[in-house]
C-alpha cells in the first residue's frame, strides 16, 4: 500500500509540475488519498486571488451527488467549526448536523448533501492561508486525527497545486489588466482635451483598479498646490480651490513615489485621522489633523474612506497627480501601484498632447489677433490719410508698434500719456486714438498747456463765470465742457503750474470740476489724452510735475520714436508733404532729386517731423515747380552751421571747413566788477525776439524755453508791452 501511495503522490507532483488544470490535479489527489483514508466525497475551497472569493472544486464522489455552490464562497460563509483558525487545524467533525451551523452557506451545503463526518485540513503557504481541503463521509464518526497525519504528503502537494494555480490566476489577471490599459491608448492618443475623455478613462480602468471616483490634478504654477483639472464625475468647476497640504507629512507625501491611504476616519470637531502606507519605510503610519473645511466637506459628501495617489511625470518633471477614491476602507494596496503608474504614464502623454494643442491654439489666436489688429491699424491709417497735418504716415517697425499700441488702447476709456521729443507726432497719435475709439463721433478738443499763463490756462481748461476776472464779461465753457462725450487732448501737460495740476488731478479722480469764479460742481464726461516732450520722471524729481498726477495720466504710456530712429519713414513723409504742400500753394514740385534724398536721409532731424515738413515747404517754394535739389533745402541740412566766435573776423570763421566746426558756446569771462543775471536774461530775450521778428514761438525755441515760460519772463522784464 505504501508503494502505491508513494506512486500516487509522485503522480500528483508530476501533474503540478506540468501545470495541469487544478480540477484534474484534485482528481489525482483524491485517487492517492483513497489509498489511505476512506471518503465518499472530497473537495477544496481555495482563494482564486489574494483575499478573494473561494471556489468549491468537487473531487471524487461528485457522482454521489456532490455539486459546487451557485456562487464563489468566502471564508465568512463558513462557521468556525467547518473552517477553523490555523491553530485549530486539522479538525474532525463526527456529526455534521449537530456540530455545524445551517446559518452559514458552506455548513448548510455539507448538511443538505447528507454528510455526517468531515475531516478538515488546512492549506497554507507560510502564514498565508490558501484554503481548506476536506474529506466527507456519510457515516458518523468516520475520521480521527491519525488520518490527518497519513494525508500530510497529499496536503503538501495540494498546497503546491493551489499556490501554482493562484500564481497562474494572478498572472492571467495581470495580463488581462494590461490589455485593458492598452485599450486606453487609442482613447488618450487622439485626445486633445483630457477633461472630455476622463470619465471614459475612469470607466475603462474600473475593471483594473476598482474605484468610486477618479480625479486628475495638475501642479499649480507656483508648484505649491494642486489644481484639479478633470474628474470622472464631470467638468471641474473653475472655482474649485487648489489643494494645498496643511501638514508636514502631507507636503512631504507629494514627493513620494506613491501615496496610499488605507482609511480616512472622520473624528469629532472636524478632525480627520489618516491611516496611510509609507512607501519609504514600508510601514503603516497614522496622523490626526484638522483638514481644510472644503476638503473635509468634499470627502464627507462623497463618502471617501480610502485613496491612492500617483504622481504624473512629464519630461522629468512632476506635472500632476492621479487620484483614486473609494467608499470602503483598504480599497487599494501595493498590488495596484504598478497599474496606477501605467495609467499615469498614459495620462502624461495625453497632457503633453493637450498642452501642445493649447500652445498651438494660443499661437493661432495670437496670429489672428495680430492680423485683426493690423487690419484695424491699416484701416485707420487709410481713414486718416486725408486729415491734413494729422496723418499717421509711416511704415517702419517702430512706428507700426506705436500704432498697434494706440489701436489696442483706443477701444478702452483708459487715460493715455504720450511722450516723445517735440515734433514726433504726439497729436497725430492722439487723433488716431480718437478715431479708433467709441468716442470717434464726439469732439476732439486740444489745448496746449505751455502756450498760456496760469490764470488763462485755468480759464481755458475749466471755463469761467461772468466777473471771474477783469474782462470776463460773460460766462464761458472751457475745453473740458467742449469735449464732453469726446476726448480732451492736453499737449505739454508738464508745463501746467502746480495749482492747475491740483485742480486737474481732481478732475481725473472725481470726474468733477468747477468753472473759474463759479461754485457749481459740474460733471466731466471726457477721456483724457496727455502729451509731453519732457521726461516726466525728471519733472517729478524737480518738483514741476506732481507724482500723483503723473500716475493718473500714465495709466497707459506710449513713447514715440524720434525721426532719426525711424529713417525708413523719412522719404515716405517727405513725399506726402510734397503732395500736400503742393496742393495748398497751388504750385507742386516736380519731385526730389537724388542729392536731395541723400541729404534728407543724412540729416539728424532734431526737430523731427515738424522740422522735416518745414524744410519741404521751404524747398517747394524755392524750386518754383521744378525738381527739388539739395540747394533748395535749408542750410542746416547740408552740415553744421558755421559758428563765429565773438570778436573773430568773418573771413577767419568762413575759412573753417563746415565739418570741422562743432557748435559750442564761445568762451565767456565774467568781469571783475560782476554782473546781474537778470540783465543778461533780459538782453538775451530781446535779441531772440528781434531775431525771431517778434514771433514768440520762434523766440522760445531759440532760447530753449517752453512758450509758457517765455511769456512769463517777457512779463517779468516788462517786454510784453513792447518796451525796450
Amino acid at each position: 500500500m505504501r508503494e502505491s501511495f508513494g506512486d500516487a503522490c509522485a503522480t500528483i507532483a508530476r501533474a503540478v509540475a506540468d501545470s495541469l488544470d487544478l480540477g484534474e490535479v484534485i482528481g489525482r489527489v483524491g485517487e492517492a488519498a483513497r489509498l489511505v483514508v476512506p471518503f465518499d466525497a472530497m473537495g477544496i475551497w481555495h482563494a482564486t486571488a489574494p483575499d478573494g472569493p473561494l471556489s468549491l472544486i468537487a473531487g471524487p464522489g461528485a457522482s454521489h451527488g456532490v455539486t459546487p455552490p451557485d456562487r464563489p464562497l468566502r471564508r465568512s460563509d463558513h462557521s468556525s467549526r467547518l473552517w477553523p483558525d490555523a491553530e485549530a487545524l486539522p479538525a474532525c467533525i463526527a456529526d455534521a448536523p449537530a456540530e455545524l451551523d445551517r446559518a452559514f452557506e458552506g455548513d448548510r451545503i455539507v448538511i443538505e448533501l447528507g454528510f455526517r463526518s468531515a475531516l478538515v485540513l488546512g492549506l497554507a503557504s507560510g502564514a498565508r492561508s490558501l484554503g481548506i481541503l476536506w474529506f466527507l463521509k456519510r457515516e458518523a464518526g468516520a475520521y480521527a486525527p491519525s488520518h490527518a497525519s497519513l494525508l500530510q504528503p497529499v496536503v503538501d502537494l495540494t498546497t503546491l497545486a493551489v499556490e501554482h494555480s493562484q500564481l497562474q490566476s494572478l498572472s492571467d489577471e495581470r495580463h488581462r489588466k494590461r490589455e485593458v490599459l492598452e485599450a486606453l491608448l487609442p482613447t488618450l492618443a487622439g485626445a486633445l482635451d483630457v477633461q472630455a475623455v476622463f470619465a471614459q478613462v475612469s470607466q475603462v480602468i474600473q475593471s483594473v483598479i476598482p474605484h468610486d471616483h477618479m480625479t486628475l490634478g495638475l501642479v499649480s504654477s507656483e508648484g505649491k498646490g494642486i489644481r484639479f483639472h478633470a474628474s470622472s464625475r464631470g467638468t471641474v468647476s473653475p472655482d474649485t480651490p487648489e489643494y494645498r497640504p496643511r501638514t508636514d507629512y502631507g507636503a512631504e507625501s507629494l514627493s513620494w513615489e506613491y501615496f496610499i491611504v488605507r482609511e480616512y476616519v472622520r473624528m469629532p470637531e472636524g478632525m480627520l485621522r489618516v491611516e496611510f502606507w509609507d512607501p519609504r519605510t514600508r510601514q503603516m503610519r497614522a496622523r490626526t489633523y484638522k483638514p481644510d473645511p472644503a476638503l473635509y466637506r468634499s470627502y464627507e459628501e462623497r463618502g471617501v474612506r480610502s485613496e491612492l495617489r500617483m504622481p504624473i511625470w512629464l519630461q522629468g518633471e512632476r506635472v500632476g497627480y492621479l487620484f483614486f477614491f473609494a467608499r470602503r476602507a483598504n480599497a487599494f494596496s501595493e498590488d495596484d501601484v504598478d497599474l496606477a503608474r501605467r495609467v499615469a504614464d498614459h495620462l502624461a502623454l495625453a497632457i503633453a498632447h493637450e498642452r501642445l494643442a493649447e500652445e498651438a491654439r494660443r499661437a493661432n489666436q495670437a496670429r489672428e489677433d495680430a492680423t485683426r489688429l493690423q487690419e484695424r491699424v491699416d484701416s485707420l491709417v487709410e481713414e486718416l490719410k486725408g486729415v491734413g497735418p494729422h496723418r499717421a504716415l509711416g511704415g517702419s517697425r517702430k512706428w507700426r508698434d506705436v500704432l498697434g499700441q494706440a489701436t489696442k488702447v483706443a477701444e478702452t476709456d483708459t487715460t493715455v500719456l504720450i511722450t516723445g521729443e517735440s515734433g514726433t507726432g504726439k497729436e497725430v497719435i492722439a487723433r488716431f486714438i480718437h478715431r479708433a475709439s467709441r468716442r470717434a463721433e464726439r469732439p476732439f478738443v486740444a489745448l496746449n498747456c505751455a502756450a498760456l499763463p496760469e490764470q488763462l490756462l485755468e480759464s481755458e481748461l475749466f471755463g469761467h463765470e461772468r466777473g471771474a476776472f477783469t474782462g470776463a464779461h460773460a460766462s464761458r465753457p472751457g475745453k473740458v465742457e467742449q469735449a464732453s462725450g469726446g476726448i480732451l487732448f492736453l499737449d505739454e501737460v508738464a508745463e501746467m503750474t502746480p495749482p492747475v495740476q491740483a485742480k486737474f488731478l481732481r478732475l481725473l479722480q472725481e470726474r468733477e470740476f468747477q468753472r473759474l469764479g463759479g461754485s457749481q460742481t459740474l460733471r466731466a464726461d471726457v477721456r483724457v489724452i496727455a502729451a509731453t516732450n519732457r521726461d516726466p520722471r525728471v519733472a517729478m524729481e524737480r518738483g514741476t510735475l506732481r507724482e500723483d498726477l503723473y500716475y493718473r495720466l500714465g495709466v497707459f504710456e506710449i513713447t514715440l520714436p524720434s525721426l532719426r530712429e525711424r529713417p525708413d519713414d523719412i522719404l515716405v513723409l517727405a513725399e506726402a508733404f510734397l503732395e500736400e504742400i503742393g496742393k495748398s500753394i497751388g504750385r507742386p514740385a516736380a519731385g526730389l532729386s537724388k542729392d536731395a534724398r541723400d541729404r534728407l536721409l543724412a540729416h539728424a532731424w532734431p526737430g523731427n517731423i515738424r522740422e522735416l515738413r518745414n524744410a519741404i515747404e521751404r524747398a517747394v517754394i524755392l524750386c518754383e515747380g521744378g525738381l527739388i535739389t539739395g540747394e533748395h533745402l535749408p542750410i542746416s541740412l547740408t552740415g553744421a552751421p558755421k559758428i563765429r566766435p565773438v570778436g573773430a573776423p568773418a573771413a577767419a570763421a568762413d575759412a573753417v571747413p563746415p565739418a570741422a566746426v562743432t557748435p559750442s558756446p564761445a568762451p565767456f569771462a565774467i568781469p571783475p566788477e560782476g554782473l546781474k543775471l537778470e540783465d543778461i536774461e533780459r538782453e538775451l530775450i530781446q535779441k531772440a525776439m528781434a531775431q525771431a521778428q517778434n514771433n514768440k514761438s520762434v523766440a522760445a525755441k531759440l532760447l530753449g524755453l517752453p512758450r509758457g515760460q517765455l511769456y512769463s519772463r517777457l512779463k517779468r522784464h516788462g517786454l510784453d508791452r513792447g518796451k525796450g
